[in-house]
């Protein structure tokens, strides 16, 4: 079994900061790419930065310039820093992983619980 936990959401004000993050644990082999997505209420889920096992990143074209996401391979986690949050940034965050499981030849995709980001004054 693998799961992915999130943490670090919260309400913080306009031009504020939060720091995401997102473990894996579990039976787990090796992770392939990690990233976060977002959905704001009435709205699909959108990708927000992705970044591959060997550290190259992308990025919305929303958040580049505020938000950087890292990942620490030792500790299985990804995180995403989120600055000069604005009210639009408002969405349920989710990470995503691709993983090999140590019983399986597959890489299949995992999804976090979701973590709210509020940001209002």
């Amino acid at each position: 079994q693998v799961q992915l936990v999130e943490s670090g959401g919260g309400l913080v004000q306009p031009g504020g900061s939060l720091r995401l993050s997102c473990a894996a644990s579990g039976s787990i082999f090796s992770i392939y790419d990690m990233g976060w997505y977002r959905q704001a209420p009435g709205k699909q889920r959108e990708v927000v930065a992705g970044i591959t096992s060997g550290g190259s990143t992308n990025y919305a074209v929303s958040v580049k310039g505020r938000f950087t996401i890292s990942r620490d391979n030792a500790k299985n986690t990804v995180y995403l820093q989120m600055n000069s949050l604005r009210p639009e940034d408002t969405a349920v965050y989710y990470c995503n992983a691709k993983i090999r499981r140590a019983t399986s030849l597959r890489w299949d995709d995992y999804w976090g619980q979701g973590t709210q980001v509020t940001v209002s004054s």
